[in-house]
């Protein structure tokens, strides 16, 4: 329903309810607001912000805290989000007429579309208000009504209990007597307010672990903001064993702290943001710390470089994404201060906080030692970089050499300090003129920017564009014929800009607005002493050259004892952790009602359920086997991330030593056997991914992989028609085949090799086929990654056919809405099979009750190599 029919309802000039078109404020969350509505009836009105409006149900009994109970909401219209800060009289004889007091506000997410799932009839949401929090549901009935009916429900979760809205009425404001006379019959008795639910937290001796930890003292509890430790940007990751690399989060940074039971939080230039982000402080409560100095990053969807404009649109009120706080560094911990500790040993602890993972809160997972590999996985999974830092190192305030960033795509933050007039049908501005620190010169241009702005955006950065002169404000020195008719002023805010290298003259190349960054000041740049320019030109760029005054011998010595320890033959044989008995108990599970899959309710115990039920299936695939998992410690909602190596924790799973790309050895996960299977899923590990090698001959390939990835507007038949023809296609090389769906997008074509082969013919020969496929067939195939050349074709990916390059195994759950399962088929199934996510959770069990025969079965026994095509070659 639209605000039109609002304002039919109503006559302005005798009511107070707010008239609809004002424009909204920025800079704020979606907003609920539930009002005690004493009119012919009394009912609680029930209000979510979708958008410029709120979608609105009247709730006659109001909410409840019990699931059980499943209270009638009938959808009225919308109102304008203004109604949310309504309270007093609508005159008798108007619409509504009657007493209207506030019973509760705050704000609200949800994981994906609103408007998609309300129109599917099932709203899943968490609110967040002084009352009302925790999950809940809004079903449409089925039955047949003149205003279509809700089914408002509590979900299952740690807020659930007995309490009901009338338990909460203490504050309140009371109707007339005439109202409450009129709605309800007689005067209604006041309520002292109920004890709000509170979620609890694990009782823990904290303090006793964090006093073990090295260097660790008894302090007092933070108060206010910390300073954070900051990374230098660098061009490529550090060496050695003593690195820790992590994903870098593409967010806003966030530093907690916990006084006394209370939770304050901060951005990185101290400025309080408490208020705008009460998920992340109700969840921080929930630890039930009394004191705590957390840092971390406040990210939307998974923190991709993609989900930066969700986080942002989400902090405006745009959208109803749900927020994370994603967690890597404990400074403080309930009257110790561990800031003297190695960041290996504060990590281990935080992990131990986290292991019950109240929701909205999420482990920085690392992977230690190898860089190169950190910095490929981001890349694939569309992160911005990389964070590495000195595992055996103390927290040291500021920026400094012990961590670094390494970027996928150059981005880099800049100060404002003019704008250009606009051109054509743009208003506003035309770009923007920015600078950064210069040692010479105070500042320096840098180049303009204009791509990379919408509606919103241009409207609030306008609104800080006033003033300015025609001198430049900054030292200039390059030659910009549009800078002739500028306005300049003094630094002024900061924006963080994507480009593509450095120009001749100094200036950025193709730049485009990232983000206007509100939670840093002109400050936050000219301390940074030039320390986040890049030591060298980024990809596209000129070769620029930068002298960085720091000590290198400590990182020479470090690099020079890698290689030397890189020179001993690694063992090739699994090394087994100690186990408790030779039976291996299966580990215990915890917080088994953790969901794990928001959209379909799938928990932990059900996750568990699944791999015990299809070990047997799985294992063959996987056991004996290099392997890198997907971990989801809260969720597939929230950040996963990636281990391939073996930490500190797991005592069921057994370890391979293997030399990596870079020179350096590491200990890679593999599982041998059910215990070790479900030790991984107790960490709460989703999707495995082994390599086609064994662990004992690591350098012989033993499976070729082709993962057909169509891109968009490809039709899933043509799909299958390509495996068909791949099948026919290696039959012809004599190579038999075997087809799973890949439970994402494509189907995997996969041949095995016994006895095996050399990883540099596999890799020759897997990529040569798919370009062999891509030339004879380049309407349908391509054999390059380039999303952006993906259109209505499908790519033949023959990249997972290299040393340590994995590809997800046959029965693994997949990490994605709907808990698919990527399912080995028989060939004669593929007429049939609808897309490749058919197999779910629920139904991949049920096919495995019903089938016969292994579709695979005897794939271990087929005797087949890459001769005949090497001969060829």
């Amino acid at each position: 329903m639209s605000l039109e029919l609002y304002r039919r309802k109503r006559s302005f000039d005798k009511t107070r309810e707010p008239e609809p078109g004002k424009p909204l404020p920025g800079g704020r969350r979606a907003l609920f607001v539930v009002q005690l509505h004493h009119a012919s009836r009394r009912h609680y009105d029930f209000r979510l912000q979708v958008g410029d409006a709120l979608k609105s149900w009247a709730v006659p009994k109001g909410p409840s805290y019990d699931p059980a109970v499943k209270r009638m909401a009938v959808e009225v219209e919308d109102h304008p989000v203004e109604y949310a800060g309504f309270e007093g009289h609508i005159p008798k004889g108007q619409y509504g007429g009657g007493h209207v007091a506030r019973f509760d506000h705050g704000v609200w997410s949800t994981h994906g579309d609103p408007e998609e799932q309300l129109a599917k009839g099932h709203l899943r949401f968490e609110l967040f208000g002084d009352k009302l929090k925790g999950g809940w549901h809004l079903v449409r009935s089925g039955k047949p009504a003149r205003q279509p009916q809700w089914l408002l429900f509590k979900d299952k979760d740690a807020y659930a209990g007995t309490l009901e809205a009338d338990d909460l009425l203490g504050d309140v404001a009371a109707p007339p007597a005439a109202d409450a006379r009129r709605a309800g019959g007689g005067k209604p008795a006041r309520r002292k307010l109920a004890a709000l639910p509170r979620r609890p937290g694990r009782k823990r001796d904290w303090a006793r672990l964090a006093a073990a930890l090295p260097d660790a003292r008894k302090a007092a509890a933070p108060d206010g903001p910390f300073r954070p430790q900051l990374a230098r940007l660098g061009q490529a990751p550090p060496d050695g064993g003593h690195w820790l690399h992590e994903i870098k989060w593409d967010g806003y940074r966030i530093l907690a702290t916990v006084r006394e039971g209370q939770v304050r939080l901060w951005s990185r230039n101290a400025i309080e943001w408490t208020g705008r982000i009460p998920d992340i402080r109700a969840a921080v409560e929930a630890l039930g710390l009394r004191s705590a100095a957390l840092d971390g990053e406040l990210i939307a969807g998974a923190g991709t470089r993609d989900d930066f404009n969700l986080l942002q649109a989400t902090l405006s009120g745009e959208r109803n994404g749900t927020l994370a706080y994603v967690l890597f560094d404990l400074l403080h911990l309930d009257g110790i201060d561990l800031a003297g500790a190695p960041l290996l040993e504060r990590k281990a602890l935080l992990e131990r906080l986290l292991d019950a993972n109240p929701g909205h809160l999420a482990y920085s997972s690392h992977i230690q030692g190898d860089g190169d590999a950190a910095y490929r996985m981001a890349g694939e999974q569309d992160f911005e970089g990389i964070i590495s830092k000195r595992a055996d190192r103390p927290h040291v305030a500021g920026r400094s050499d012990d961590w670094r960033k390494t970027k996928q795509l150059a981005s880099d933050e800049f100060a404002v300090v003019g704008y250009t007039a606009p051109k054509g049908s743009r208003s506003g501005f035309g770009s923007l003129l920015l600078a950064r620190p210069d040692p010479e010169h105070g500042w320096r241009y840098a180049g303009r920017v204009g791509s990379g702005f919408n509606d919103v955006l241009m409207g609030e950065v306008t609104a800080r564009l006033q003033g300015g002169v025609r001198q430049p404000s900054v030292h200039v020195a390059a030659t910009d014929t549009d800078l002739r008719s500028a306005r300049w002023f003094a630094p002024r805010f900061v924006v963080e800009v994507f480009y593509r290298g450095i120009g001749g003259q100094g200036l950025l190349r193709q730049p485009s607005l990232k983000a206007v960054r509100g939670d840093k000041g002109i400050h936050a740049l000219a301390d940074t002493d030039q320390a986040e320019a890049p030591m060298h030109a980024t990809r596209g760029g000129k070769k620029a050259t930068k002298k960085v005054t720091r000590s290198a011998a400590p990182e020479k010595t470090a690099k020079k004892a890698v290689r030397k320890a890189a020179k001993k033959t690694p063992k090739k044989t699994p090394k087994k952790t100690p186990r408790a008995d030779a039976t291996c108990p299966l580990p215990t599970l915890s917080s088994p009602s953790k969901v794990l899959f928001p959209d379909t309710g799938t928990t932990k115990q059900d996750v568990w359920d699944y791999y015990r039920a299809v070990a047997a299936h799985l294992l063959p695939e996987i056991a004996g086997r290099p392997l890198s998992i997907i971990r989801c410690p809260s969720g597939t909602a929230k950040a996963c991330f990636f281990q391939k190596h073996h930490t500190a924790g797991l005592e069921l799973v057994s370890l391979v030593q293997l030399k990596e790309e870079s020179g350096n050895n590491a200990d890679y996960l593999v599982v041998e056997d059910e215990a070790g299977l479900m030790e991984l899923v107790q960490f709460n590990a989703l999707e495995f991914h082994p390599w086609g090698a064994h662990a004992h001959a690591p350098d012989v390939a033993d499976r070729v992989v082709f993962d057909l990835d169509p891109g968009p507007d490809v039709p899933f038949a043509e799909v299958r028609k390509a495996a068909a023809d791949i099948r026919r296609i290696l039959a012809d090389l004599e190579l038999e085949s075997f087809l799973r769906a890949s439970g994402g997008k494509g189907l995997h074509v996969v041949v095995p090799l016994n006895p095996g082969c050399d990883w540099g013919l596999t890799k020759r020969f897997a990529h040569g086929f798919a370009d062999a496929l891509a030339a004879s067939e380049p309407h349908r195939f391509l054999a390059t990654a380039s999303k952006r050349l993906r259109n209505k074709r499908i790519f033949v990916d023959y990249l997972r056919n290299g040393r340590g390059a994995t590809a997800v195994a046959s029965y693994s759950l997949r990490a994605r809405p709907g808990a698919p399962v990527a399912m080995p088929l028989s060939w004669s199934e593929l007429p049939r099979l609808a897309k490749a996510g058919a197999f779910t959770i629920d139904s991949a069990l049920a096919r495995l009750k019903r089938r016969r025969k292994d579709p695979w079965e005897g794939i271990e026994r087929v005797r087949q190599d890459l001769a005949r095509w090497a001969q060829q070659e």
